[in-house]
């Protein structure tokens, strides 16, 4: 499943595209994708300009400037493609510009997309409950701190909490748990503040780490333009089970909660 470096170079890819641009035409190729469309998504983006992207958590967002706000999720398989030379029937929702043409592409249709008022984001239910994002101010260790007290449960298990932290998924949180030298499964209540200090500054370099080179390719994964993301070659422990870690010791996979975990015994305690 795309993850937070995945959306957040699909924002960075739609941007230049998109903003300051007017949407001429709307065209839905179905009724839903994981839940319906909203009824009036294509009348109310139909004329309306393009004021910016961002990106919540694993959500992208595209504002407009009827005050209205475009949230798409790209689900197991969701991509954008920027200008197809074709259209294919999993394009499921074709965005028109004088310039361009973007199409929502989902094979599994796991994906989502809600127009909400963008003075009501924060208050969004997907929204609201979120913690704060990984790669701004408020996540830091006094966060981590307050958020792990007197916890007992595995920190990987509390960091894949969207409440404790909005976006952070399986590949990121394995990577960056290695990189702080913190086992998976230890209590999160008995990790120390300097650790927790390193963990913040591990979970900010693994996520730009993968930004930069264009997210993981899972499945079916591309950027808007096509072109793959390269994080994969870069994994050191995630999705290397039996081969050796950087300190000779063989990487070890368990499975918790159904996702496995990657990890080395020797450098994480």
């Amino acid at each position: 499943m795309p993850e937070l470096p995945e959306v957040e170079t699909t924002v960075r890819g739609l941007a230049p595209v998109l903003e300051g641009q007017r949407i001429e035409r709307v065209v839905l190729n179905r009724a839903d994708l994981r839940r319906p469309f909203p009824v009036d998504l294509g009348q109310r983006l139909t004329g309306a300009t393009v004021t910016g992207l961002s990106r919540r958590a694993k959500y992208g967002l595209i504002y407009t400037d009827r005050e209205d706000t475009l949230v798409f999720h790209l689900g197991m398989s969701g991509r954008w493609r920027i200008d197809p030379s074709e259209l294919g029937k999993h394009d499921h929702v074709v965005i028109e510009t004088a310039r361009h043409r973007l199409s929502l592409n989902d094979p599994r249709r796991f994906g989502s997309m809600d127009l909400v008022p963008t003075a009501e984001l924060a208050e969004w239910p997907a929204f609201k409950t979120l913690g704060p994002e990984p790669l701004g101010p408020d996540f830091n260790a006094a966060h981590l701190v307050a958020a792990f007290e007197d916890r007992i449960a595995p920190v990987k298990a509390l960091l894949l909490d969207q409440r404790i932290v909005a976006g952070l998924g399986n590949i990121y949180v394995c990577e960056a748990l290695f990189l702080a030298g913190i086992a998976p499964t230890k209590p999160a209540g008995l990790i120390g503040r300097a650790k927790l200090e390193k963990l913040v500054e591990a979970v900010r370099e693994v996520l730009e780490a993968a930004i930069r080179a264009g997210g993981s390719t899972l499945r079916d994964y591309a950027r808007p333009d096509g072109e793959l993301g390269y994080f994969a070659k870069e994994w050191r422990v995630y999705g290397r089970e039996g081969e050796p870690c950087s300190c000779g010791r063989l990487v070890q996979r368990r499975v918790d909660s159904g996702r496995s975990t990657f990890y080395c015994g020797k450098c994480q305690r």
